[in-house]
């Protein structure tokens, strides 16, 4: 996945050159007040449309957040491509988030499916099997993940930058939503979450998830092994 870099995402390019122009215009026939409106604007949709350059964690067998934003709920639900029922941490992105959403893992994408839908507030729980939506099938070493980008009440276009068989780099960026959205991230049984419902995470750079590790591997204090099921690895 290849997608230039200039700190402004370029699908907000035309959106804020069209602003601009409008501004100067305005401000030329000396109607201050819409040129300040235009120039109001222009200033939040830059803020919208930024792409700052963000520096992952080089840890292994961790699930990096794919959206800045707050985690809004963390609970079993069923995958969209076989439905099976996996834990799901959804992400929900604000107006003033990054909305430049980023892989999660190193993964081959398997598949990327669209669906239509409808626009509803995108922190309901229904808006991840009513809303537009695009969905990622990862498939990665140490497990199968599935991202998905939810479109939200005022978010009408998704966007992919992504192709089916494209290799992903953790961190890498794989597409956007306009104004205001949420991402699913689904997990493979070997992992288990990093983060608690309310949280704020960055995309690329804040640990979601961790692969399950047995204490069976760890020497107990006999100088045998544990039996407790698992743990978490240190971070």
């Amino acid at each position: 996945m290849k997608h230039p870099q200039t700190g402004i995402c370029r699908e907000g390019l035309p959106f804020l050159a069209l602003m601009a122009f409008s501004a100067l215009l305005f401000a030329l026939l000396g109607l201050w007040f819409p040129a300040l409106a235009f120039l109001l604007v222009l200033w939040l949709s830059s803020h919208f449309f930024r792409d700052p350059e963000r520096v992952c964690p080089q840890k292994e067998h961790c699930a990096l957040s794919p959206a800045d934003g707050r985690i809004v709920r963390i609970e079993q639900a069923g995958e969209p491509f076989t439905g099976e029922r996996l834990t799901c941490i959804s992400i929900f992105m604000n107006l003033f988030d990054v909305h430049v959403n980023r892989m999660p893992v190193d993964a081959r994408i398997d598949n990327i499916r669209y669906y239509p839908g409808k626009f509803f507030n995108a922190s309901l729980d229904k808006a991840s099997r009513d809303n537009e939506r695009c969905a990622y099938a990862l498939k990665a070493d140490d497990g199968d993940f599935v991202m998905v980008q939810i479109a939200g009440l005022i978010a009408r276009r998704i966007v992919s930058y992504a192709e089916p068989g494209d290799m992903g780099k953790k961190g890498e960026r794989i597409g956007m939503i306009k104004f205001g959205s949420r991402v699913d991230l689904y997990l493979p049984p070997t992992y288990v979450p990093r983060v608690a419902v309310g949280q704020k995470v960055f995309a690329g750079q804040s640990i979601v998830a961790v692969r399950r590790q047995p204490c069976s591997a760890l020497p107990s204090k006999d100088g045998g092994k544990s039996s407790s099921p698992e743990r978490l690895p240190d971070t």
